[in-house]
C-alpha cells in the first residue's frame, strides 16, 4: 500500500488555479497522465508462472514510473497518476531542472499493476478526476499504453462527462492495432505483406507457430543449420520472453537440440500461450547504432504523423533495452533516411486502421550489411521521456543542439550503501546538468535505488563529450565516500 498523493511544497495544487479560473469564465485545459507500463504486457506478465517472478515485474514497472514526470516535461495543469511514489526531493529536483508546473502527482492506496482498475476502485482519486473534469474546459486523459483498462477506465469516465479527450490513442473500434502491430507476429505479417510496396520493410527470415513442440523441432532445425537461433513470445518485456542462441550455445546434434530447447520452453508457461516468432539469428553490426538503430513516430488524432526522432538503442547480450543514444550523428545520414522512411510507411499503415499515438520501430544492423526490422512498441516508449526532456532543454531542434545517452537501468556496483535520491545527488553534483553549458546528467529514476539501479540523461554537445561525462559517472559511483 502506498502513501496518498505527495507533499510538497512545491508541488502546486491544480483546484485553486482551476477554481480561480472557473469563477472568471476561463475553464483551463488540464491533462491527466497515467502511467501503465505494466497493463501493456499484462496477459504476458499474468501468464509468467513463478508468482515471485510475477512480482518483481509488476513492482519494477512500477517503480521506473516515476521517470514519467520527464515524459511530461512540457506539460501544464497536470494530474500525474503514477504506481508508486516518487521521493519528494527527488520531485522538487525535476521541478529545479524543468522550472515549475502546475501538477499534482496521486498514487493509488492499492497497487496491483492493473492500475487503471485500481484508479477506478480508489474513491480519493475518482474524486480528484471527477472535480478537474468538472472544472476544465477540456480533460486531455493520456496514459504510457492504450491498454484494455485504460480503454474501460475512460468509457466510465466519458459516460459522467462529455468534455474528455484522448489525444493519444485510437477510438475503441481501432484499439486492436495496439496489440496486433505491437506484437512480433502482427508486424511480421505487415513485413510479409509489404515486399513489393516496401522493400526496405524487411524481417530476419523466420516463421510463426503455436505449441512448444512444433517451436523446439522448428528452432532446433535452424540452430543446427544456421549455428543460432532466435526465438520469441508474441509480446514479451524487457528481454523476457526472448531466446537468443548463439554459435556453441546448443548441441549440434538434432535430438539433443530440440530437448535443450524444450527444457527451457517448460520453465515459464507463456511459451504454451501464445504465438511463438522463430527467426534466424543475425550478428549484428555495432558501428551503425550500437547495431540496434531506432526510430520514433506520434501520429496526431487529426492524423498529422510526426517524426520525433531517431538514434541507436543501447541493448545487453540478453537482448534487454537499456536506453538510447539520440542524436543527428547517432546514426550516417544513409541509414537515418531508410529508417525514418520505414517508419513513415508503417505510421502510414496505422493511421490507415485507426491508430493515435506514439509508436517506434526497432531495427537490427547485420554484418551482411542488411538492416532488419524486429519490433514495433505501438505505445510511447523507453526513451519518450528523453525525448520530452530534450524538447523542453534545447527545442525543437534538439537533435543537432545536443548528443544524448539514456540508462533507464543502470547498476550502481558500488556496496555497503543504501541509495537514495539524495546520496545520489551529492555523489552525482559535479557532472549535474548545466544550464549555462547544457551539458551534464539529468537523473530521471530512483525508485529502483532500494535494487541499487537508476535512471538518467547526459546532455553534451558531442558524442565524445556525452561518453567523457558517463565515464565520470562511472567513476564517482565506484569511489563514492559518502
Amino acid at each position: 500500500m502506498f502513501t496518498q498523493g505527495i507533499k510538497s511544497p512545491i508541488l502546486i495544487s491544480l483546484k485553486r488555479k482551476f477554481l480561480f479560473m472557473f469563477l472568471n469564465n476561463k475553464k483551463p485545459v488540464a491533462s491527466i497522465y497515467i502511467s501503465n507500463i505494466s497493463e501493456d504486457v499484462w496477459p504476458f506478465i499474468s501468464a509468467i508462472s513463478d508468482s515471485q517472478t510475477k512480482v518483481f515485474e509488476i513492482e519494477e514497472n512500477a517503480r521506473l514510473a516515476d521517470r514519467d514526470l520527464f515524459t511530461n516535461a512540457d506539460e501544464e495543469n497536470l494530474l500525474l497518476i503514477l504506481p508508486s511514489a516518487p521521493e519528494p526531493d527527488f520531485v522538487n529536483y525535476y521541478f529545479n531542472v524543468f522550472g515549475k508546473r502546475q501538477m499534482q502527482i496521486l498514487v493509488p492506496k492499492i497497487h496491483t499493476g492493473e492500475i487503471c482498475e485500481d484508479i477506478l476502485k480508489d474513491q480519493t482519486i475518482i474524486s480528484q478526476i471527477n472535480q478537474t473534469a468538472s472544472l476544465s474546459q477540456k480533460l486531455e486523459i493520456i496514459s504510457y499504453s492504450t491498454s484494455s483498462q485504460f480503454l474501460h477506465l475512460v468509457k466510465e469516465l466519458k459516460e459522467k462527462f462529455s468534455n474528455i479527450t484522448t489525444p493519444e490513442a485510437p477510438e475503441e473500434e481501432d484499439a486492436w492495432t495496439v496489440n496486433f502491430f505491437g506484437s512480433k507476429s502482427g508486424i511480421r505479417q505487415l513485413a510479409q505483406q509489404s515486399g513489393t510496396h516496401e522493400p526496405d520493410f524487411k524481417m530476419a527470415e523466420g516463421l510463426i507457430c503455436m505449441g512448444i513442440e512444433d517451436a523446439a523441432k522448428i528452432a532446433a532445425n535452424m540452430y543446427v543449420n544456421e549455428d543460432g537461433v532466435v526465438i520469441k513470445t508474441n509480446k514479451g518485456h524487457s528481454g523476457a520472453g526472448v531466446l537468443i542462441f548463439r554459435p556453441g550455445d546448443l548441441p549440434r546434434e538434432y535430438t539433443s537440440c530440440v530437448v535443450t530447447i524444450l527444457d527451457q520452453f517448460t520453465k515459464e508457461s507463456y511459451w504454451n500461450k501464445f504465438p511463438i516468432i522463430i527467426e534466424k539469428y543475425i550478428q549484428t553490426n555495432i558501428s551503425i547504432g550500437g547495431g540496434f538503430p531506432n526510430v520514433e513516430f506520434k501520429i496526431l488524432k487529426n492524423g498529422r504523423i510526426e517524426f520525433l526522432f531517431f538514434g541507436g538503442m543501447r541493448v545487453t547480450k540478453e537482448g534487454v533495452y537499456k536506453g538510447m543514444d539520440i542524436g543527428n550523428d547517432s546514426l550516417s545520414d544513409r541509414i537515418a533516411a531508410r529508417i525514418v522512411d520505414t517508419g513513415f510507411y508503417l505510421a502510414e499503415n496505422l493511421l490507415k486502421e485507426g491508430f493515435r499515438g506514439h509508436f517506434d520501430v526497432d531495427f537490427i544492423a547485420a554484418k551482411n550489411g542488411e538492416l532488419y526490422v524486429t519490433e514495433s512498441n505501438v505505445r510511447r516508449t523507453g526513451a519518450t521521456h528523453v525525448y520530452y526532456s530534450s524538447l523542453a532543454l534545447f527545442g525543437k531542434n534538439f537533435m543537432h543542439e545536443t548528443y544524448s545517452l539514456s540508462n533507464n537501468l543502470y547498476q550502481i556496483t558500488t556496496e555497503n550503501i543504501n541509495w537514495n535520491f539524495r546520496k545520489l545527488y551529492q555523489a552525482l553534483e559535479s557532472i549535474l546538468f548545466n544550464k549555462s553549458t547544457n551539458e551534464g546528467l539529468v537523473i530521471v529514476g530512483v525508485n529502483l535505488l532500494t535494487q541499487g539501479r537508476f535512471g538518467y540523461i547526459i546532455f553534451g554537445k558531442t558524442k565524445r563529450r556525452s561518453l567523457e561525462i558517463e565515464a565520470k559517472m562511472e567513476h564517482l559511483l565506484k569511489h563514492v565516500t559518502i
